[in-house]
């Protein structure tokens, strides 16, 4: 199919990053974070395009992607990793953390995925894939507000999914278990299972999701769950 371009949203760290590495090798690639220096160092590593972009605002979702689909005229991808933790019993919780918590994993979920279907039925074609966690799969103590937010962004993309109504415009999900990533180091490690993936282990999923042809069949709500190595 020749090089195509792709947008991963959190692609400065953890999982992102390891999307990123894996598509840099034969597509275009943009990196979306909030810290200047860590898209800077990200887009020298992978000698691929880097965008300062906090996704629980609105316009500078929308205009970090004109900006990729002005440079490459299309967008054939975008995977959306990013997310903040929020852990500790509600009643322990600043609000401050609530607040940035829903803002990134509840309203940046939102206005990613909303500016990255305009773009996609604006050209007919392309992929979105949101990264959850298997937190959505269960209640587990300490994590009300994360576990939250990340069961928003799971019934959003289901219901985005369902009203595409074609296959050349996908829009999948995966949720994989506890990771030893930065944000698993701000978790802690009561909350790392015994058995779990790796961050380049899980990315191959991702990468697989991106790649999917428009004409691959049956695949448009695609949930992938336990991407976590248990068998």
């Amino acid at each position: 199919m020749g090089a195509r371009t792709f947008i991963v949203v959190g692609g400065t760290s953890g999982l992102g990053l390891a999307v990123a590495r894996l598509l840099a090798d034969e597509d275009q690639v943009v990196v979306l974070g909030d810290v200047a220096d860590e898209v800077d160092a990200t887009a020298d590593e992978l000698g691929c395009g880097g965008i300062i972009c906090d996704i629980s605002s609105y316009p500078q979702v929308r205009d970090a992607f004109a900006e990729v689909a002005d440079r490459y005229d299309t967008i054939d991808g975008v995977v959306d990793c990013a997310s903040i933790w929020a852990g500790g019993d509600l009643a322990d919780l600043p609000p401050e953390r609530i607040r940035r918590a829903v803002e990134v994993n509840a309203l940046g979920t939102t206005y990613v995925l909303k500016v990255a279907l305009e773009q996609l039925h604006r050209q007919g074609f392309g992929n979105v894939v949101y990264v959850g966690a298997m937190a959505v799969t269960q209640p587990r103590p300490g994590i009300p507000v994360y576990r939250a937010t990340k069961s928003y962004g799971r019934s959003l993309v289901e219901s985005v999914a369902e009203a595409q109504h074609s296959n050349r415009i996908k829009v999948m999900q995966l949720h994989p278990g506890p990771m030893p990533t930065r944000l698993q180091e701000r978790v802690g490690d009561q909350f790392l299972d015994e058995v779990y993936a790796l961050p380049d282990q899980v990315a191959t999923e991702v990468v697989r999701l991106l790649r999917l042809a428009p004409d691959d069949l049956y695949v448009s709500g695609e949930l992938v769950l336990r991407a976590d190595g248990r068998w």
